[in-house]
């Protein structure tokens, strides 16, 4: 055997984590091949939940019996008490700064001076980091601890890796974060929504989209730049809890008031912008009044995806030692939250009827997204495509 082969568990900001390890090995002369064949197997793991670490454990147990060696990194490989070490003996484990974790893994492995041609993104939307880490301390998260604080790239930086995408036949990009609304590049002067009007008009770029975004960064520059054409009309905005006793007890900065005010001054100022979100089901300060509320706000805030994340106890969070809502409630008030997003889901859909989508075709099966993140399916569609079409 050899070669390597890199994997990631998680979130947007993982893939691109491991996307900076294959650049960096591959620039080292470090052919990439298939995993079952690879002498080296990198996993990039997740920690934001219980299940996140049991899943790149068991990512990790996988890769151990085929490869020689094993590097483990990522959120997981920082998170105290993860325990990786004792999956296999050829088990390593790389801890340290996102930024720094190509640069470290790289020279472990050794640099062979023949470089090949750069990977591609292993998606048809490209992802970009611009931002990284965490400030903020919510009572439950475990990010702060196992990134680090806030800072942000270079904006000139950013802008350059999009032309790349772009020459590699990347015709959207996502711009992606830990805290996406955060970034500021000082010396140029620059904030977000003064990127995302910059990255809409590189050349080759016919969309651009952010990932997730706090509702405190949802400001009217950035709804104003929303509005620009290349601007994908879609935000997903984490609400977490729509009750107001649970909020404060998560440290989460904003009421449930103000939080919807957000949103219907986003579908103001955006027209025909699509909104979702993130919701914890099971906190501890939740009781039944309370996930009645959330259902209220996901009602009022018309939400057409909710990501619902049941409450995990994280090591060295506030909240790490309490943990009173039963699985089964969890369970059940999931159920109903992911029901009721279905349920708009599909209103939203049909409002869709008779009106012309520009779809991004992402699969060989026609599976793509539209400019508002409605998924829809294109027969005969190719990857990597935009095709106008209409409902």
């Amino acid at each position: 055997m050899s070669g390597f082969a890199a994997e990631f568990l998680g979130c947007k900001v993982s893939m691109t984590d491991a996307q900076e390890i294959r650049e960096r090995l591959v620039a080292a002369g470090h052919a990439e091949v298939d995993p079952g064949r690879a002498a080296l197997r990198i996993v990039n793991t997740c920690c934001v939940t219980a299940e996140a670490v049991a899943k790149s454990r068991k990512a990790v147990r996988r890769a151990a019996r085929t490869a020689e060696r094993v590097v483990v990194t990522g959120c997981g490989a920082n998170l105290r008490g993860a325990a990786f070490e004792d999956v296999a003996e050829n088990v390593t484990v790389v801890r340290g700064a996102p930024e720094a974790v190509p640069r470290i893994v790289a020279g472990w492995v050794g640099d062979l001076g023949c470089a090949g041609p750069q990977p591609a993104f292993p998606r048809t939307r490209a992802y970009v980091k611009i931002q990284d880490g965490c400030s903020f301390t919510c009572s439950y998260c475990v990010i702060p601890q196992v990134r680090g604080r806030s800072r942000s790239r270079r904006g000139a930086d950013v802008l350059a890796d999009v032309v790349r995408r772009a020459r590699q036949g990347h015709r959207e990009v996502v711009l992606t974060g830990i805290n996406l609304g955060c970034f500021r590049d000082r010396a140029a002067g620059m904030r977000l929504a003064d990127l995302l009007a910059a990255v809409a008009q590189v050349e080759g770029i016919d969309r651009v989209r952010l990932s997730s975004i706090e509702v405190n960064h949802v400001s009217d520059a950035l709804l104003a730049a929303m509005g620009r054409p290349g601007v994908a009309r879609h935000l997903h905005v984490p609400m977490q809890s729509g009750d107001d006793g649970v909020l404060e007890a998560m440290r989460r900065r904003y009421t449930a008031r103000a939080f919807l005010r957000a949103m219907r001054r986003a579908r103001e100022r955006v027209g025909g912008v699509n909104l979702t979100t993130d919701v914890i089901v099971g906190h501890p300060a939740e009781d039944d009044a309370a996930f009645e509320h959330t259902l209220d706000a996901v009602r009022e805030a018309g939400f057409t995806r909710v990501h619902v994340f049941p409450y995990s106890p994280r090591p060295g969070t506030a909240d790490e030692a309490s943990d009173p809502v039963p699985a089964a409630v969890k369970a059940e008030r999931s159920r109903r939250l992911r029901d009721l997003a279905e349920r708009q889901a599909r209103a939203h859909r049909r409002a869709l009827r008779g009106t012309r989508q520009l779809v991004l075709v992402e699969t060989e099966a026609g599976r793509g997204y539209a400019d508002d993140y409605t998924p829809f399916v294109v027969p005969g569609g190719r990857p990597g495509t935009m095709v106008e079409v209409e409902l």
